[in-house]
């Protein structure tokens, strides 16, 4: 082993331009390799930048593929860490982001297939979600999204409790434009900090 060491070693010192060539191979293969993940995270923001969807495409999804989309839509709003915790263990919450004023987003969504023709949301799910959204997941702004729509007694509760619901026709609106949740909806709390850029 030694001698194999001491070999290599006599073998790279009468051929000194090998471990530069490697390193400048290196150094190459590290720069392409960073200005991809570059343009990738570029492209990524522009597409971002112009999500769109129209109610039929998000009728077609799936319940993951609607959380996912939820969270996508806070990322193009400007909530780059936006992040899908939805599933088992999830405490009510599907969607967590924080906006560009601080404010914490916690988010529960309900898809329904057949939209306004399928049932309505009603209290048992904001029961979960006021008991969990500020207690357990420290929410500033606490939503439950659908596609569909929501009953009378949802809708009184949600007004007593401070929780903020999107329906089929606010969906619409926010998804299918470019203004952020946040100026769609009546009585978020104020900001923790100025957006940055103010």
């Amino acid at each position: 082993m030694w001698s194999l060491v001491v070999g290599a070693l006599r073998w790279l010192a009468a051929h000194p331009w090998v471990p530069i060539v490697l390193l400048l191979v290196a150094a190459a293969a590290g720069g392409v390799w960073v200005h991809r993940r570059r343009e990738a995270v570029r492209w990524k923001r522009v597409r971002e930048q112009g999500l769109r969807y129209a109610m039929p495409q998000i009728d077609a999804l799936h319940h993951r593929q609607f959380e996912e989309a939820v969270r996508d839509l806070m990322r193009r709003d400007g909530c780059p860490e936006a992040i899908r915790v939805g599933g088992a263990g999830d405490n009510g919450a599907d969607v967590k982001a924080t906006d560009p004023f601080g404010r914490l987003w916690v988010i529960q969504c309900k898809h329904r297939k057949a939209g306004l023709a399928g049932s309505a949301v009603g209290t048992p799910d904001l029961h979960v979600l006021n008991g969990t959204g500020r207690p357990v997941h420290n929410g500033d702004v606490v939503v439950l999204v659908t596609n569909g729509r929501f009953t009378d007694k949802a809708v009184a509760f949600a007004r007593s409790q401070r929780l903020h619901l999107v329906d089929r026709h606010l969906l619409a609106s926010w998804a299918a434009g470019s203004t952020p949740l946040w100026e769609l909806l009546c009585a978020v709390p104020s900001p923790r900090r100025p957006a940055s850029g103010s």
